[in-house]
């Protein structure tokens, strides 16, 4: 809105010429969008506990894990709807609203915020202890894939290929099986970020260190000198998509200021959903969807980690872990929660900072 509105007005007074700027209007959307959440978050942690929506422990599940979480039975949770809040006011401030890639990844992380606010919905307000079934979440995860897909792969400046890391002559076109590509993303990221929020602070800190190096990707995957230097794709309007990724930063660092250990409130579905699904379109906007594995290894690890127990065990009536996801299996030997939560953070670091060089080794 700020650049719409203010970035014309250069030609009478240069000062607005700095609302041109991406580095500008990024480190501005972070700010924003921080200051929004920890404004807020005190407001929205109130009504939240006036409606007794809160976080509740099954002690049929496990119960180990029962002891080691009934701390937390009753916290706030669906704390989601600030993080999404923060997001949406930021890039509605900070960023180009008629860009197309913008527009996409908003209405996609807003798509998926909504399945997960109907799943919080029917869990922690109508009680119904699954909420959503599987099937119903993965059918709208699905969806929105497919149809993302479909839009992509009929957008004569969107190309099929797929750019492959650390190779620079590598082309693979995936033609129409690119738009199934674009569903396993899209759903494969927004579960994995939702295994993993079971620890205070530890999705949402993931999360912050994923968007950090994609606001790098896409800030020379939209700037043509740096794409054609480093020998990466250049995604024309690709840059924009720089200010939701600091929007994500900042909001997930004013969540945080309440989510961390031990913590005040919970993001609950509404945002372990949104997050990752909006991570996982910004990478194929920017056609770093490989990348993933690298930036998102947190997700990829705790995801892998339900995958192989649950086919493990069918086979032989055996675990591999304690406990799945990856994250409780270290609770099970004896890692205090915030040791486990820190050192997966450190981890998250050091993969983002990998994903980042892979920029040069080509």
């Amino acid at each position: 809105m700020f650049y719409l509105l203010f970035y014309p007005l250069h030609e009478i007074i240069s000062f607005f010429n700095i609302f041109r700027y991406l580095t500008f209007r990024s480190v501005m959307a972070t700010i924003t969008a921080f200051l929004v959440s920890v404004i807020f978050g005190p407001f929205v942690i109130k009504k939240i506990t006036q409606l007794s929506i809160g976080q509740h422990i099954r002690k049929e599940d496990s119960a180990t894990l029962y002891q080691l979480h009934k701390n937390k039975q009753g916290t706030p949770t669906m704390g989601g709807i600030l993080i999404l809040f923060s997001i949406f006011a930021s890039t509605l401030l900070w960023a180009d609203l008629t860009n197309k890639q913008v527009v996409i990844v908003v209405i996609g992380t807003l798509w998926l915020g909504i399945t997960g606010f109907i799943d919080d919905y029917l869990k922690h307000i109508r009680k119904c202890s699954n909420g959503l079934t599987a099937t119903a979440k993965l059918l709208s995860q699905l969806i929105l894939g497919l149809l993302l897909g479909i839009f992509l792969y009929f957008d004569q400046n969107f190309k099929t290929f797929l750019d492959v890391p650390f190779f620079k002559n590598i082309i693979l076109d995936l033609g129409y099986w690119y738009i199934l590509l674009i569903v396993l993303v899209v759903v494969g990221t927004s579960n994995a970020v939702n295994l993993t929020d079971g620890l205070d602070g530890l999705a949402i800190g993931s999360v912050v260190f994923s968007a950090i190096p994609f606001s790098v990707l896409c800030y020379v995957s939209g700037n043509s000198r740096f794409s054609e230097y480093l020998l990466i794709p250049y995604i024309k309007g690709a840059g924009e998509l720089t200010v939701f990724c600091a929007s994500i930063i900042g909001a997930g660092l004013g969540f945080l200021w309440f989510n961390c250990y031990p913590a005040s409130i919970f993001m609950g579905d509404v945002g372990s959903l949104a997050l990752g699904g909006a991570l996982g379109i910004v990478a194929i906007l920017i056609k770093k969807e490989l990348l993933l594995v690298f930036v998102g290894g947190i997700f990829v690890a705790e995801a892998f980690s339900v995958l192989l127990q649950v086919i493990f065990f069918k086979l032989t009536k055996k675990r591999i872990f304690k406990c799945s996801p990856l994250h409780h299996h270290f609770q099970f030997l004896g890692w205090h929660e915030n040791k486990v939560i820190v050192r997966f953070w450190i981890v998250s670091v050091i993969l983002a900072l990998l994903a980042l060089v892979t920029l040069k080794i080509r």
